[in-house]
């Protein structure tokens, strides 16, 4: 089951341990959308994914997509960061989610939070990558709400 409720992903609801999932691209560029939440209230999420793009710019490489980055951020909270845009959006690219590459990353959620969390996020991939909300809930449906992963997704 997936709840929609009004409020802050970067607050989740409920008790016992949680997940806030999201969206980031593959060249290293942090700072538009839901990231900016994410960085004023703990500075671990950003501070993963500029170390992992450093790496991977001193390898000659993208970040890969579908990849996640685990971040513990509270005791009983962690954000996951799924590589899931290739590039950014410009007026020619309006669309730079990459659906599958965030599939791939809600598998790897869905391992992370079998039976011991429940899974928060805004309407990933939807709001600067330009993805369609109805494509990525029925994605989400799939890998996590289908496999009894109890989802709560914020319109803020």
């Amino acid at each position: 089951m997936i709840e929609y409720v009004q409020g802050d992903a970067t607050r989740p609801l409920g008790s016992g341990p949680k997940i806030i999932v999201h969206v980031c691209n593959d060249i290293g560029a942090w700072g538009r959308g839901f990231v900016l939440a994410l960085s004023k209230r703990w500075p671990g999420p950003e501070s993963e994914y500029k170390k992992q793009w450093k790496q991977a710019q001193q390898e000659k490489r993208r970040l890969e997509l579908g990849h996640i980055q685990v971040v513990t951020v509270e005791d009983d909270i962690l954000v996951v960061n799924i590589i899931g845009q290739r590039g950014l959006r410009s007026r020619r690219r309006r669309k730079v989610v990459v659906y599958d590459a965030v599939r791939e990353g809600l598998v790897r959620v869905r391992k992370l939070a079998k039976s011991i969390a429940t899974v928060h996020m805004p309407r990933i991939g939807c709001g600067l990558a330009g993805g369609d909300w109805s494509v990525m809930e029925k994605i989400v449906q799939e890998e996590l709400a289908d496999h009894g992963i109890p989802v709560t997704v914020y319109d803020f």
